[in-house]
């Protein structure tokens, strides 16, 4: 694992593959007057297809790479990119969001979703972390009940109770083999799910690279943030070589980990870009539905990077959470 895989240069192609599908962003308008389902289908998919390989790389690189590294360093990459294409094709846009307030909280738990679910890569297997945040369409039944008054309905409730139920056959919380770190990808869904209601009801009309401004600028301060204060605690060592992740020094950078940075920050472009783009053109429980090739792409990525093949119970459990979310969505 301190090593790239040798299927590292892969993501590279994919990235670059993917790249020239930026250009439908730089032409998308934020705050559409009717639904474009064609277009945020497209969009998650996309997204999924970045992100899940975004995670399988920095779950390769976690022993040696730490966490607060990363944060900075990516989107210190992403932020010059993200100004000229935004400079580029609206020139004179206010780079200020202006639901500026709900910009940030949005932000904040995208940035705090992401340190969780980071945290558990290094101790689960990639289907498993992948599986447990997929949960995420309960708490979007959820959250669209409380917030904004729709109703769960019999069906919805059903969906609730067979996704949790698969959680539980997955993650066998009476078995000896049970591991925490699986818990940390729920969290990370309860937060993703929050960050895309408020992108569908408070930020739908903002521009989607100026909300992906506004999140890389979060990962550059929380990073930053989180880096100064390691300095200043007095940390064990035996604590950090435990958590070599979270707690790590920052590493001297060679060529592979220039080239690890560098399709992380395309990923975390294309990703955050046409997630905002989704979540915009279309509700939040549609494009949950199709947000689930996550799921299957980070399958794919776990046997091509780790060789990683999920036993039959796990298998079951991602099934019964699977169907659970289509449950409510469809609800």
């Amino acid at each position: 694992m301190g090593e790239f895989s040798d299927d590292f240069g892969h993501g590279m192609d994919l990235s670059i593959a993917v790249w020239p599908c930026l250009k439908v962003a730089m032409g998308a308008s934020a705050g559409h007057s009717k639904d474009n389902l064609k277009l945020a289908v497209s969009a998650i998919i996309l997204a999924a297809l970045a992100l899940s390989l975004s995670d399988a790389i920095i779950k390769s690189i976690s022993v040696s790479f730490p966490l607060w590294q990363i944060y900075v360093l990516r989107s210190t990459l992403v932020l010059p990119v993200l100004i000229a294409l935004i400079s580029y094709r609206n020139p004179g846009l206010s780079l200020m969001p202006a639901a500026f307030g709900w910009s940030i909280l949005r932000s904040g738990c995208l940035a705090i979703m992401w340190i969780a679910y980071y945290a558990a890569l290094p101790h689960i297997k990639l289907s498993v972390a992948a599986a447990a945040f997929y949960t995420l369409p309960l708490f979007i039944t959820l959250f669209s009940a409380v917030f904004a008054g729709e109703k769960v309905g019999p069906k919805g409730w059903v969906a609730i109770a067979l996704g949790f139920a698969g959680v539980i056959v997955m993650l066998r919380p009476d078995a000896d083999g049970f591991n925490r770190y699986a818990l940390l990808p729920i969290l990370s869904a309860i937060l993703y799910s929050l960050a895309m209601i408020l992108t569908r009801t408070k930020c739908a009309t903002e521009n989607p690279m100026v909300l992906s401004l506004v999140l890389n600028l979060t990962f550059i301060v929380l990073g930053g943030l989180a880096s100064l204060g390691l300095l200043v605690l007095d940390t064990s060592p035996q604590d950090v070589a435990a958590n070599t992740f979270l707690m790590g020094d920052w590493i001297g950078l060679g060529p592979k980990q220039w080239l690890a940075l560098s399709i992380l920050a395309a990923a975390i472009l294309i990703g955050s870009t046409f997630t905002a783009i989704a979540y915009q053109s279309a509700p939040s429980s549609t494009v949950s539905t199709f947000d689930y090739t996550y799921l299957a792409f980070s399958i794919m990525w776990g046997v091509v990077f780790f060789a990683e093949m999920p036993d039959l119970l796990t298998v079951f459990g991602i099934a019964m959470i699977a169907a659970a979310g289509l449950m409510a969505v469809r609800k």
